[in-house]
């Protein structure tokens, strides 16, 4: 698949770089599964993204409420920003920006919000970011130079899906590297969102049959992806015994998912961009 080159952001403000890149290469459905909630725990380790998320009034997007329904829109975003033609991303831009004109920081809010904010949304970019290149290189190893720049590159899609500027996004991967250190370096989870997150761990929101089969693992596997500072953050215990057994057994979900025919290593994610397009068609609610 060739990227978009040369096309506008949805917003119509700046230029996207012009290259070509295979996007593909770089998805295996099983992370966005693995990596899900550690990535919503450091997105959310940012106050305004964490107290926008836990204070909002869209209750038919939480996850505490609706998880499937949450998973299919947080998946489906990122199949239509990574995968998706610039008139797709424009109509999920437009469907997400419905919820997000209602989240913004109330008279009574600890910290001061607003989910139009594009730096905020570079964090949860960022975020994304971090977790696509983190959980590639867990699974197959390091990702050549080469092809580490166009992904870097490509994933400004992540932000500049909805109204982050490219200009904002890092230059470099040099400078994102900057930008990450000293951005996590300033973030903090206090008791309430400590305890939003803390029921995601546990899968507080799933039937008991689920959260009794899915709990530990889930917890488990969420505590070794997060960086050594949110793990603090949360209060979850990790050892270097811990950290072995993780590293083999994702070196081995990598061996195996190397082996699978392409259909099955996208998925759910090939689902998910099915699924939107289906909805686009449609005129079916997207998020």
């Amino acid at each position: 698949m060739t990227s978009a080159a040369n096309n506008n952001v949805p917003g119509g403000t700046s230029p996207e770089p012009r290259f070509d890149y295979d996007m593909w290469n770089h998805v295996d459905g099983i992370a966005a599964f693995l990596a899900g909630t550690a990535n919503v725990i450091m997105q959310l380790s940012l106050p305004p993204v964490g107290y926008g998320v836990v204070e909002s009034p869209v209750d038919s997007g939480k996850v505490t409420l609706h998880p499937v329904k949450r998973l299919r829109t947080t998946l489906s975003y990122l199949a239509v920003a990574l995968h998706g033609t610039e008139e797709e991303r424009l109509r999920y831009r437009e469907a997400v920006n419905q919820s997000h004109r209602q989240i913004r920081s109330r008279p009574g809010s600890p910290v001061k919000y607003n989910a139009f904010s594009p730096r905020l949304q570079l964090w949860v970019a960022a975020c994304l970011y971090y977790g696509i290149v983190d959980m590639t290189e867990r699974l197959h190893g390091p990702i050549p130079e080469t092809d580490a720049d166009a992904l870097y590159d490509y994933c400004a899609r992540l932000g500049t899906t909805l109204q982050m500027p490219q200009e904002l996004w890092p230059p470099d991967r040099a400078a994102f590297d900057e930008y990450w250190r000293h951005t996590l370096a300033a973030t903090s989870i206090d008791d309430t969102v400590r305890d939003y997150l803390a029921e995601l761990v546990d899968l507080k929101a799933l039937p008991l049959p689920v959260r009794a089969l899915a709990a530990r693992p889930q917890r488990f596997i969420a505590t070794g992806l997060l960086p050594p500072h949110l793990r603090d953050e949360m209060r979850l215990p990790w050892s270097e015994r811990d950290e072995r057994i993780l590293a083999k057994g994702l070196t081995a979900i990598g061996m195996v998912y190397r082996r699978l025919p392409h259909i099955v290593r996208r998925f759910p994610m090939n689902f998910y961009l099915w699924d939107t397009r289906r909805r686009m068609r449609k005129n079916l609610p997207l998020v």
